[in-house]
């Protein structure tokens, strides 16, 4: 396998892997005032299990940590499942703030 660029194609809102300058795979994303919502991964079937889901949400999660943007909503199962087995991440998992309302 050929290296894995991970790029942000913020015009398509999602982060593209691609390998010899093809799409291999990609991360859609909604990016709000707060944080950046992960909604959907797919990794094309010539790819598959070569490594490139995993590398695109590590390239993703590391630009999204270098911009400063420091909550992720991972809603796609991928990037959750990810995230749980990689702990270094952990830290830029949104935590939704719990009700202080009182009965």
């Amino acid at each position: 396998m050929a290296d894995i660029e991970v790029v942000n194609n913020t015009g398509a809102h999602r982060y593209e892997a691609r390998v010899d300058g093809r799409v291999a795979g990609f991360a859609q994303y909604q990016l709000t005032d707060e944080l950046i919502v992960f909604t959907h991964t797919e990794v094309d079937g010539e790819f598959e299990g070569q490594g490139v889901g995993g590398a695109l949400v590590r390239g993703a999660l590391d630009d999204v940590r270098a911009l400063g943007l420091r909550q992720v909503l991972p809603l796609c199962p991928f990037v959750k499942a990810w995230i749980a087995r990689h702990r270094e991440y952990r830290d830029l998992v949104y935590h939704a703030p719990r009700s202080s309302a009182r009965d």
